[in-house]
């Protein structure tokens, strides 16, 4: 039986129900799950010693962050010039004829690439959206990536069946046929999805939009979901147009259009809800229907800020996310949870006001909120019985000089480059802010090469 002890941790936050902030701080973990959070002087003596004994002097330590909504694959295609100044719609007209090119060996070394980013930067769960799979693509390939680096992965089976010539936003060439979508998805649960507790590899159905796919696909993959116990997952009411085109194509609000097709409940969530209204917050909040904010995303595309204070108050399930890399154009899931923080309080005015943020608040959004929204109640906690998911931020680094007034806030305000240390299921995979499973220098020069040949053919 494998053991782990992280000692002598500067702060150690647990976001246990107690919300205890713990100093000089300890975790033990035997066969990948917590046994013990204490002080370090408190440990009990079977607990003192371990197969691995890591020191986290000058470190905060909390519970992995987790990331909800993300397009890996667009990691080969941060900043093109052709789409750096559009908003939602002109954006992905842009990029969709780039992203017909994509081959397997892209798709996995853009999850490589993807999945390192939120490692060093805090992230030990996350989810993912692909929705477009030419030339052989499958989801199988991010799967065996994320088994490869080491990363908590929930891999949701995006799709798109409604191309331009039937009304549809993406092009032919890159939609499916129905049926095939539900097969194929079908397929991801038996071969990839693992229902226990602790489980690293979860499946999601996920549809990816009310202007790329048909009411029937939606309502047959909502119970193709349910009869396997699976989640559900797809983008909502992201900006004005996206609100226009479902007005005008179903008659109804995008909150409304959800309620029709069988989409609400606290199996599902939906990314960017950025205009959402207040009849949908409060069928969300009725429903338990959970929300990713991606707020780097939704300012670099001009869509505007979601209502989150609004959400948390009424009882949405809210989460982070930092939404795909050519959307954002950043995976750095500690400086999204900074933009989110920040962002309410450029949208409801005084800190002290209706509308701002804490910077405990948005680690709980982070971290438990994440949990709740992927339907888990096994990781966004340091606890006994806990998955062992957590991660050490530097308080040494140049950008956190002088911010030991409150090192958890400064984790928020400050800017973090990389965590020191990075942990999931027990293992470590970042020690010292250098990640162990990826050779980094190697990885990104073959990522690079990957990016010139989709952009140069396309």
């Amino acid at each position: 039986m494998a053991t782990l002890l992280v000692r002598h941790a500067r702060l150690l936050v647990t976001m246990d129900p107690q919300r205890r902030e713990i100093a000089d701080g300890a975790i033990f973990a035997r066969d990948s799950v917590i046994e013990a959070v204490c002080a370090t002087a408190d440990l009990p003596p079977a607990c003192r010693q371990a197969d691995e004994v890591i020191d986290a002097h000058e470190q905060v330590v909390l519970p992995g962050l987790v990331n909800t909504h993300h397009h890996f694959f667009q990691t080969l295609t941060r900043v093109l010039p052709a789409a750096q100044d559009c908003e939602l719609f002109d954006w992905l007209t842009a990029l969709y004829p780039v992203w017909a090119r994509l081959t397997p060996e892209m798709v996995r070394a853009s999850t490589l690439t993807a999945m390192a980013e939120l490692l060093l930067s805090g992230c030990t769960t996350t989810s993912d959206h692909l929705y477009l799979y030419p030339n052989g693509a499958r989801l199988d390939d991010c799967f065996e990536a994320a088994a490869e680096i080491g990363m908590r992965f929930h891999g949701a089976r995006g799709s798109m069946s409604v191309g331009r010539s039937a009304g549809g936003l993406p092009p032919d060439s890159v939609v499916e046929r129905e049926p095939a979508i539900l097969a194929d998805t079908q397929r991801l649960i038996e071969r990839w999805h693992d229902p226990a507790r602790h489980a690293m590899r979860r499946v999601v159905v996920a549809p990816c939009s009310p202007f790329s796919v048909s009411t029937g696909l939606m309502k047959d993959a909502a119970a193709l979901a349910r009869e396997h116990s699976v989640s559900l997952h797809t983008h909502l009411a992201e900006n004005d147009n996206d609100i226009a085109y479902t007005r005008e194509k179903f008659r109804c609000t995008p909150a409304e259009y959800a309620e029709q097709l069988g989409w609400l409940g606290p199996d599902v969530w939906h990314a960017h809800c950025v205009k959402l209204d207040a009849a949908g917050i409060a069928l969300f909040a009725k429903t338990g229907t959970g929300v990713a904010h991606c707020p780097g995303s939704n300012m670099r595309l001009a869509s505007g800020i979601a209502p989150i204070r609004a959400m948390r108050d009424a009882g949405v399930p809210v989460s982070i996310a930092v939404d795909g890399s050519a959307s954002n154009d950043s995976g750095h899931l500690l400086g999204e949870a900074r933009l989110a923080l920040l962002l309410q309080r450029v949208a409801h005015g005084p800190v002290k006001g209706p509308g701002a943020l804490t910077a405990r608040e948005v680690l709980e959004i982070a971290t438990l909120g994440g949990a709740r929204v992927l339907n888990r109640n096994d990781i966004g906690a340091l606890a006994p019985g806990m998955s062992a998911d957590l991660v050490g931020v530097p308080l040494d680094e140049i950008g956190m000089a002088g911010a030991g007034h409150d090192p958890l806030a400064a984790l928020f305000f400050c800017h973090v480059p990389r965590v020191a240390l990075n942990v999931v299921d027990g293992c470590v995979l970042v020690r010292d802010g250098e990640l162990k499973t990826l050779d980094l220098p190697r990885h990104v020069a073959r990522h690079n090469r990957l990016a010139r040949k989709l952009v140069d053919v396309a």
